[in-house]
């Protein structure tokens, strides 16, 4: 017997699949396997959770609390206060997306109180404040002290510090978020900044705005 075959090729023949070929069309030659083939649309015929490996979000539905926007500030040198009314040490700003969405804040200070030769007693202050269209409050404030320490400016504490905080801004004008200090009358107050070799951002001021 001789087995011959044919080149559809060099026929200058082509057999359209879809057309000409009846039954199932092996999955090996472009074929499904099957006779008869159902398409799904994912969005009508699919009813509960769509999992994350077919393209879902593994999810039946969200919740508010989408984040909006991430503001960060970072102290680039070393500053010192010995006074008792507050300066700024570090500020951000932004414009909420919304009146009622909640702004959460954050802030790691590394921060030292001295002696500075006038007091046994000395102590700081660190505040986050936030002033929108002219309107000003505090939204944290906390203090630090040493008691019967020493008044040299070699007697000194290290402190690190995290204060955070959160607000609603009522308004879609620009939000300026400060971070502030001052000492209680007596000693120094140091806050260090990415210029000491010692440390890596060691102050960093971070708002972080969620729909509501």
């Amino acid at each position: 017997m001789t087995l011959t075959t044919i080149n559809l090729a060099a026929l200058g023949d082509t057999i359209n699949l879809a057309t000409e070929v009846t039954g199932t069309l092996p999955t090996g030659n472009g074929g499904t396997g099957s006779t008869a083939t159902t398409f799904v649309n994912a969005a009508t015929n699919v009813t509960g959770t769509l999992a994350t490996t077919n393209g879902g979000t593994g999810a039946t539905s969200f919740a508010p609390g989408k984040l909006k926007q991430v503001v960060t500030s970072v102290l680039a040198a070393n500053t010192y206060s010995s006074s008792s009314s507050a300066a700024t040490v570090l500020t951000l700003s932004f414009t909420p997306t919304s009146a009622s969405t909640q702004v959460a804040v954050f802030c790691n200070v590394n921060t030292q109180l001295y002696g500075n030769n006038t007091a046994t007693n000395f102590g700081g202050y660190l505040t986050i404040r936030k002033e929108i269209g002219g309107s000003g409050s505090d939204i944290t404030k906390e203090y630090y002290d040493q008691n019967s320490f020493g008044n040299s400016n070699t007697s000194y504490i290290s402190i690190p510090a995290y204060l955070s905080g959160i607000f609603t801004p009522g308004a879609t004008t620009q939000c300026d978020i400060y971070l502030r200090y001052n000492t209680n009358g007596a000693g120094r107050i140091g806050i260090f900044g990415n210029n000491d070799a010692a440390f890596d951002n060691p102050t960093r001021l971070i708002a972080m705005e969620y729909a509501t």
